[in-house]
């Protein structure tokens, strides 16, 4: 092990921005488990560790990976969390899927229209991989990806999924053209319940954001639309969170 540069460090700080994400292609793992999973995994290029001058590591865990030594204030600065467990990894991002892969694909993608939480969208992300999706769709006004929050929320399973952002239109118009159908998760009278749905060999589920649902321009599209129906007499409840409506569509689908 080795102290960290200051340009070490300073990547570090930028890091917590997305421009500089962007930038740099790189993002940052933070927490114990989170790190030892993606190194355990092997879908990601794991840089440098970094840890708290406190932390203890068992060398054999990161055998093949550079550890630096963060000082205590450094690393509380460059931490995402308010109580950090002394160890975060600095990854590089893997290249984007295109719509051209997935042409002769099959099986189930999801796709999030504007899902701003970021534990909502790592919970999607990590489910998603469960459920053995081929993709991640990430349409335009969706949390970025690679955000500290939404890394840490997946658990580890970041990089477990291919990733494709972009407007969600125009990468649906690409996918139909290629067989792929769209199913809308939506709850309204016009929406068939999923009890009755029985999706084709290619199929994409798009989830809405969080307060206001799929943007009324998918809605008109004329696409599939399905609902989650509540049980019987239950009123009081207006709508499922999200993450775990995906959840059961996704469960339910695993079925067929």
């Amino acid at each position: 092990m080795r102290n960290a540069s200051n340009n070490e460090i300073k990547l570090l700080r930028k890091l917590n921005r997305k421009k500089y994400r962007e930038k740099e292609q790189r993002f940052v793992v933070e927490g114990e488990r989170a790190v030892e999973q993606v190194v355990e995994n092997g879908l990601l290029d794991v840089e440098t560790v970094f840890v708290q001058e406190r932390f203890k590591v068992q060398d054999v865990r990161f055998k093949e990976i550079e550890v630096c030594v963060l000082e205590d204030e450094i690393f509380a600065e460059v931490a995402d969390t308010d109580n950090p467990q002394g160890i975060l990894a600095v990854c590089a991002m893997p290249d984007e899927i295109q719509y051209e892969q997935l042409a002769d694909e099959s099986g189930i993608i999801v796709a999030t229209d504007a899902i701003q939480d970021p534990g909502n969208m790592g919970t999607i992300l990590r489910t998603a991989a469960w459920f053995g999706a081929k993709a991640l769709i990430a349409g335009k006004g969706s949390v970025d990806v690679y955000h500290p929050k939404v890394v840490r929320s997946t658990a580890g399973a970041t990089g477990s999924l291919p990733i494709l952002t972009g407007d969600l239109e125009e990468i649906f118009e690409k996918l139909e053209s290629s067989g792929w159908q769209i199913m809308l998760l939506d709850g309204g009278d016009a929406a068939e319940p999923l009890r009755s749905v029985h999706p084709n060999k290619k199929t994409v589920l798009v989830v809405g954001n969080e307060g206001n649902g799929i943007s009324e321009k998918l809605l008109s599209s004329g696409r599939k639309k399905i609902k989650i129906e509540p049980a019987a007499g239950q009123e009081k409840v207006e709508s499922l969170n999200a993450a775990i409506a995906i959840s059961i569509v996704l469960w339910k689908m695993s079925e067929w």
